[in-house]
């Protein structure tokens, strides 16, 4: 088996696991009981937030656990509009967004907020001087991805975080779920973000599990009411075996990452000239200031689908776009943002690849792939 489907979600690391099932197994305690097993919960729980902090150079203070990336972004969003709106009802998104941001700002005008999309170029980078022009007096908010999930364009964030400088009360949010082991964490991870989101399962921890921060002194409306954990902020029982597992991944993840995504380029890279050199497939992501792990290309007049199950048949697994919209057979939102046409776009294809791959498995990818190509053309 070839999995070139690293996007969508990634295999935990046998360490990550064990972590998983000695915490499930052997610690009993809820971590807001007061006894004693409850205490050793809740030090568990706090020494996974600080590792998580200072791998990411946080404070602990400013990390809150989640459900996961879709949990994160609503709560984010959702939690400064109703947080703000007294300031404010003004909020704007890039075009690109995933749907957990995207449909979240759509629900959000159906309860009186403005929302503006920010577009973007045919490559898939944020147009920041279009950006700069929907600001606006009541603008409470800004959110805008770290890495593109579809094409892997990684947006220009320093520069959307220099036009709101001097802009106290706008809220920078930055969905990082497709970023972390992607990019140098000094490429998002800014002064001037005050929220941004994570989800485990993206680099190599347990599925159910993220976690976001929120820049100490900001504040946001609850999105889960109930009992009083995560500082009152997010009422539920903490996932305890998943946070300590996630804590472990991203551990993991953080190591050697320059020599990880030298090597995860270098193989993109392999991909990508075989595939330029035909001149029946177009090729949607590019190299420079594109993450290493991601290329979207398409053959044309093919379906994306169809070719998604072709390599399928050879046990290499691949996607049509981002994991929650590939079902709907849809042209992916990313490419119709790009003005790509929408024929086009539908034969759109994802390989998302992980350090854990290998060149050999490029090599068997390129194989098939040729065959399939062959075939097809008939």
């Amino acid at each position: 088996m070839i999995y070139f489907d690293n996007s969508a979600t990634t295999a935990m690391y046998p360490e990550a696991i064990k972590a998983y099932t000695d915490v499930a197994s052997r610690i009993v305690g809820n971590p807001s009981s007061l006894h004693n097993l409850g205490t050793i919960a809740t030090r568990l729980l706090d020494a996974s937030r600080k590792q998580i902090a200072d791998l990411l150079g946080f404070s602990s203070e400013e990390i809150f656990f989640t459900s996961g990336g879709s949990e994160g972004d609503n709560w984010i969003i959702k939690g400064v509009a109703f947080e703000k709106k007294k300031y404010g009802k003004h909020i704007i998104v890039s075009s690109i967004e995933h749907p957990a941001v995207k449909n979240t700002a759509e629900w959000l005008t159906s309860q009186g907020f403005e929302v503006d999309y920010a577009p973007v170029d045919t490559e898939g980078f944020v147009d920041v001087k279009a950006l700069e022009k929907l600001i606006r007096q009541d603008t409470i908010l800004i959110s805008v991805m770290a890495v593109n999930n579809e094409v892997g364009s990684i947006q220009r964030l320093k520069e959307i975080a220099a036009l709101i400088k001097t802009e106290p009360t706008i809220g920078f949010h930055i969905d990082a779920v497709q970023a972390i082991g992607k990019i140098d964490l000094s490429e998002f991870l800014l002064p001037r973000v005050d929220f941004a989101t994570f989800s485990a399962h993206k680099f190599h921890g347990p599925r159910g599990v993220g976690f976001v921060y929120i820049k100490a002194g900001k504040r946001l409306a609850p999105l889960i009411h109930g009992g009083e954990q995560e500082s009152g902020r997010r009422s539920t029982t903490e996932n305890l075996a998943g946070i300590v597992a996630t804590a472990k991944a991203l551990r993991l993840t953080l190591e050697d990452t320059e020599m990880k995504r030298v090597h995860v380029a270098k193989m993109k890279k392999v991909i990508y000239d075989e595939l330029k050199s035909h001149e029946e497939i177009v090729v949607f992501s590019g190299l420079d200031n594109f993450a290493a792990n991601i290329l979207t290309w398409g053959i044309k007049g093919i379906r994306g689908e169809v070719v998604v199950h072709a390599f399928e048949e050879y046990e290499i697994y691949l996607s049509t776009t981002s994991a929650c919209s590939s079902k709907k057979n849809a042209a992916a939102g990313t490419l119709m943002a790009m003005n790509v046409n929408p024929k086009l776009a539908t034969s759109a294809v994802r390989i998302s690849l992980d350090y854990t791959n290998s060149m050999t498995e490029v090599e068997m990818f390129l194989t098939v792939f040729r065959q399939i190509l062959a075939k097809l053309a008939k």
